[in-house]
């Protein structure tokens, strides 16, 4: 299978270098990591055992790459507008596109633009950063939830879940897409929006009892609104403990929201923040504490809020 990386940082690296090594055709489209990557190849540091790929298809367009089978974006969701001049050359009669982007509202951009047969989606639990040009840590975890958008073929998520797993990455095809969506922003929503807006990592958010209260019960507004949104099954409130307990192990990890705020790039608030908020609005569930999140992080870095 020929894939396409669009939206090289942390997660497209570290899944498309597992999928290479594993022997599927992998061009990366790339930015400021093109002269390493095709000088020195792409270096791997992982929890799983270090690797090195010495030669990897990179391009600086996508016509340079021309079409795919399927397309894996990872792109940050402020860069959505950018779907069509980065996609399109991509594509043949039956391309698939999946997205592995954060939040809300991705697989409708996708379908929009190109059908809804095509859109796959999925989640990823991945602790992976940038490292130097040509480099990804990848610091623990990295599970992946995916199904279908839009197409009526059933057998199409296992096929695209045994692809990941014979490069050794935890996957599995899931029914309720919508409900994988929700699920991660019950860690998203506060671990993202407290780190970037106090510059504290994980542990330290943790550190206090009032600052694993306040996790708690953002945690528990998630989870209010996603239960709103004619999921397959609830999520329990007993979810948020699960999160908690998993996130305390994570040790002084700093969410990607916290290094886009560190690096001066924008940040992921309509996906994360003003699309559940309002969906929750619309279903009759305030989220108080989720709202002043986002009204804090819009106020601090000059982005106007977006509608759901």
């Amino acid at each position: 299978m020929t894939i396409a990386v669009v939206g090289a940082g942390a997660l497209g690296l570290y899944y498309g270098a597992l999928l290479q090594r594993a022997g599927s055709n992998v061009r990366f489209l790339l930015r400021r990591d093109y002269e390493a990557i095709a000088a020195h190849g792409l270096q791997v540091y992982s929890t799983g055992g270090d690797f090195h790929l010495p030669t990897v298809s990179g391009a600086r367009t996508p016509e340079e790459i021309g079409p795919v089978d399927l397309v894996l974006v990872g792109l940050k969701t402020f860069a959505n507008d950018r779907f069509a001049e980065l996609i399109t050359p991509l594509l043949h009669g039956t391309t698939v596109i999946l997205t592995l982007q954060n939040g809300l509202g991705n697989e409708e951009a996708l379908a929009e633009l190109f059908g809804a047969d095509r859109v796959m989606g999925g989640v990823a639990y991945l602790c992976a950063n940038r490292g130097e040009p040509g480099c990804v840590r990848h610091l623990g975890k990295g599970r992946v939830l995916l199904g279908e958008y839009g197409s009526s073929d059933t057998t199409r998520p296992e096929r695209i879940a045994e692809l990941f797993r014979a490069a050794g990455i935890d996957c599995r095809a899931v029914n309720d897409l919508s409900r994988a969506r929700w699920e991660k922003l019950v860690w998203n929503i506060p671990f993202n929006g407290l780190s970037a807006l106090t510059r504290c990592p994980v542990d330290r958010l943790l550190a206090t009892e009032e600052g694993r209260t306040l996790v708690r019960e953002i945690m528990l507004e998630v989870i209010a609104a996603a239960n709103a949104q004619q999921l397959s099954r609830p999520i329990p409130d007993t979810y948020a403990d699960d999160m908690l307990r998993f996130s305390a192990s994570m040790g002084p990890y700093r969410p990607s929201m916290l290094i886009d705020r560190e690096e001066g790039r924008p940040l992921e608030l309509a996906s994360i923040f003003d699309r559940p908020i309002e969906r929750g609005r619309q279903r009759g569930v305030p989220m108080p504490r989720t709202a002043m999140l986002a009204t804090c992080l819009h106020l601090m870095t000059g982005q106007a809020p977006q509608d759901a």
